[in-house]
Parts: C-alpha cells; sequence; structure tokens
C-alpha cells in the first residue's frame, strides 16, 4: 500500500526555496545592519549608557561690584575710591559723568578701554588677592585702589 501523504517533489523543492530566500533574506539585513552600526563608530550595544554624575558643588561667587565714576565741578573720582572685594568677584566701572574715562591697572594689568558717558564698562574678574591700584588713563589724577581677599 502506499503512503497516502506522499511528498511531491515539486512542493518540496518550492518550500526549501521559500525556506532558503527567507534564510538568506534575514542574513543580508543581519549583515546590513551590523555593517551600518558599524560604520556608525561602534557595534551595537542594547545596553543602557551611564547616567551623567553629578556635578560637583559650587562656591557661589560674589555679587558684581560697581565702581562710579564720578565728576563733581572738575574733581573728578572714582567711588568708592578703595574698594574691597574677594577673588574671583567682578568688578565693573560705570561712568556717571559727562566726559569719557577708563580704569586701568597700574602697571597695565587690566583696562577698561574707553568708557563713555552713562556707559558700564565690561567686567573685570579679580583672580590674586592682594592690593591693586589703578587710575585714569585720560586723567593720570583719578586713582582708584582694589583690596582683594582670598
Amino acid at each position: 500500500m502506499k503512503n497516502c501523504i506522499a511528498p511531491d517533489n515539486q512542493a518540496t523543492r518550492r518550500i526549501r526555496k521559500v525556506r532558503l530566500g527567507r534564510s538568506l533574506a534575514a542574513g543580508l539585513i543581519a549583515g546590513s545592519l551590523a555593517a551600518l552600526l558599524s560604520g556608525c563608530g561602534g557595534a551595537y550595544s542594547p545596553t543602557t549608557p551611564p547616567l551623567p554624575s553629578p556635578a560637583p558643588a559650587v562656591s557661589p561667587t560674589p555679587n558684581a561690584l560697581v565702581i562710579e565714576i564720578f565728576g563733581v565741578n572738575g574733581n573728578m573720582s572714582f567711588t568708592p575710591a578703595s574698594a574691597s572685594l574677594q577673588v574671583g568677584q567682578q568688578v565693573r566701572w560705570h561712568n556717571a559723568d559727562n566726559i569719557t574715562h577708563t580704569a586701568t591697572q597700574d602697571g597695565r594689568g587690566f583696562d577698561t578701554g574707553f568708557i563713555a558717558p552713562g556707559d558700564t564698562s565690561a567686567p573685570i574678574t579679580v583672580s590674586a588677592a592682594g592690593a591693586i591700584s589703578y587710575h585714569c588713563a585720560i586723567h593720570p589724577s583719578m586713582v582708584g585702589a582694589l583690596n582683594v581677599t582670598p
């Protein structure tokens, strides 16, 4: 007696071709994916990236000090004439006079450049403790001092 479910050679060949085609397609997809990922700088890694570490605590920077430049009846001055601040603190000069001035460190450590009437200089950050003398480069008799503490 013959087997009732005899394999059909043509049907078997078709099933094998479909399976082979699926295997080839899966291999091509996997190979393409690997090539794409390696072209992006590394292999695919399903791991979760590490969380960023918290930023270290930073001590707050003291507020910026603003020194006023006045011209009272021709008596030009920096106010306060002697100012105290801390290392890392910023200082700015505001020209409340009606003529241009500068704030220039003796020995040319810093120079605000020209400060027009009504303008405020860019900030200068003090990086070392000690006494700093400065003057107006336009009016050398105008002098001031910064006393910087750690």
